[in-house]
């Protein structure tokens, strides 16, 4: 049993943390979309909400799900919203690329049943735009359509399909991975043409919020530093970021264990590489833009043709993988992170939000369950939206940190309060040892709900045969002296307790 004592900073609050920053990515990749959320009109075999499954619908609301990017992702790049729109006979039949796989669209998901989606399970919509096959006036178009007022063929085509009133879209992606898949541009050529784009959009809509595409360092630098002048056309910064050195999904050794969430630890000091260099770049009378890390979480070798340990990719390429607890506390080690950054980072989009990649919930025909992901993100509720404390760490032991330079205690936790209370989201990241965890909390006298997700390995996952394997619990706190609490935390296990 290894003893750990932690201490809630209540006097020094971090931020807010947004709603944003427990988005999701919903792209048209294998069965995310199609065959994942959205299953058709008329589908008489699976229960559905206006194409869209009603058991995926009703676990997403109750996750919940405050944003969800969409159609891409790569994706984006080939997508012409005018395809998505009419009567579903009346749509085209397309190709499509993401991720180096062809993808046949049919276009039954569109600008009008992806914004309704958004209202079914409460979140707030967030469009990718092409900039790699498409054009200015495409994109300048679409949130014509999608945001505009007065009376113009284009919302008088919105009306016809069904929505007089506008969707009010803030969130534009002024491209994807432009450096990639978007189109393979260098950082001087993406700026100009990100300057061209973002000058159109707000003529169209001064209050669009637009992400402009961030990569890595050089990139960064030369973008940021050729653009300072038009710091007001940038409203937020995007970087991704997928942890891919933990060997095997299920197939792995302790060591590879504790280099994943190492690995997951280490995109704080992305995040903080980002932010320096944002600010670096950013006139001295203006305020630095936030990081929008739109693309995040954990991508096994199973379900990818490149990097580390690729050779063990199933075929064919689904973007499939098996979701572990491993995976649930990379998730909470991650979300920890956006706390502590919260007043640099703007929004955070896991990939993805069905079936492919870091996946909270799986289907397969009309069976659905959902992963130790989805529990560890339920978990976190309490945080969304209240203030960010710090947490210290008083006595403790590390934990490996494999090829990365980070160092973690045993046990890490993250905590908010807001108007209802305090809540303290604890994880112990060892692999094989139980933790008895002492958290101080001046002035906390009662805890009012706990809850803890484990399993007996950290392998353990659900799956069609066992849907509910891992799921949550009730746990039990004892009080431990004045203002203190005595918490067990099994090996490899997650916690939330909340206090009035």
């Amino acid at each position: 049993m290894i003893d750990t004592k932690l201490t809630l900073r209540t006097d020094a609050p971090i931020g807010t943390i947004s709603p944003r920053l427990y988005g999701h990515f919903a792209e048209h990749l294998e069965r995310c979309c199609y065959d994942g959320l959205w299953v058709g009109l008329g589908n008489k075999d699976i229960p559905n909400i206006g194409g869209f499954r009603t058991d995926v619908v009703n676990m997403l609301r109750s996750m919940p799900v405050p944003m969800l990017r969409w159609p891409g992702g790569c994706y984006a790049d080939h997508y012409h919203w005018h395809d998505g729109i009419g009567t579903p006979e009346s749509r085209p039949q397309r190709l499509g690329m993401s991720c180096g796989l062809q993808v046949e669209d049919d276009n039954g998901i569109g600008t009008h049943e992806f914004i309704a989606l958004c209202h079914l399970i409460g979140a707030e919509p967030y469009l990718a735009g092409n900039m790699g096959s498409g054009s200015v006036q495409e994109l300048c178009d679409w949130l014509e359509y999608s945001n505009a007022t007065i009376d113009t063929t284009l919302t008088r085509e919105r009306a016809a399909n069904g929505s007089r009133d506008p969707f009010g879209v803030k969130l534009w992606g002024v491209g994807n991975e432009n450096w990639g898949c978007g189109g393979h541009y260098d950082a001087a050529s993406y700026a100009q043409e990100y300057r061209r784009y973002a000058t159109m959009l707000r003529h169209v809509d001064p209050k669009a919020e637009l992400v402009a595409c961030g990569h890595v360092d050089e990139w960064n630098e030369e973008f940021l530093r050729i653009n300072s002048r038009w710091h007001h056309l940038m409203d937020h910064f995007s970087i991704h970021r997928y942890w891919i050195n933990g060997a095997q999904e299920t197939g792995f050794n302790e060591d590879q264990y504790y280099n994943l969430l190492a690995e997951a630890q280490d995109t704080e000091n992305f995040i903080t590489t980002t932010a320096n260099t944002i600010r670096e770049y950013t006139p001295k009378d203006k305020t630095p833009i936030k990081i929008a890390l739109d693309e995040w979480g954990v991508w096994h070798p199973e379900a990818r043709p490149w990097g580390p340990g690729h050779e063990v990719m199933r075929e064919p390429l689904s973007y499939e993988q098996a979701g572990t607890m491993r995976d649930a506390l990379a998730a909470g080690i991650a979300l920890e992170v956006f706390h502590r950054q919260c007043n640099v980072l703007s929004l955070a989009n896991l990939a993805q939000i069905l079936n492919v990649l870091h996946a909270p919930v799986m289907t397969e025909g009309a069976a659905m369950w959902l992963t130790p992901t989805y529990y560890a993100l339920q978990l976190h509720t309490p945080h969304i939206g209240a203030t960010a404390i710090p947490v210290e760490v008083a006595n403790g032991t590390s934990v490996p940190n494999g090829q990365f330079s980070v160092e973690s205690n045993v046990v890490s936790a993250t905590a908010s309060r807001n108007a209802s209370g305090t809540a303290v989201t604890l994880i112990n990241r060892h692999f094989d040892q139980a933790a008895s965890v002492t958290l101080s909390t001046a002035g906390l006298t009662k805890v009012v709900k706990a809850r803890i997700l484990a399993g007996d390995s950290p392998r353990a996952q659900n799956s069609i045969e066992k849907p509910d394997a891992i799921k949550l619990a009730d746990l039990t706190v004892s009080a431990d002296g004045s203002n203190q609490w005595r918490i067990e935390l099994p090996a490899h296990s997650m916690a939330t307790i909340e206090f009035a």
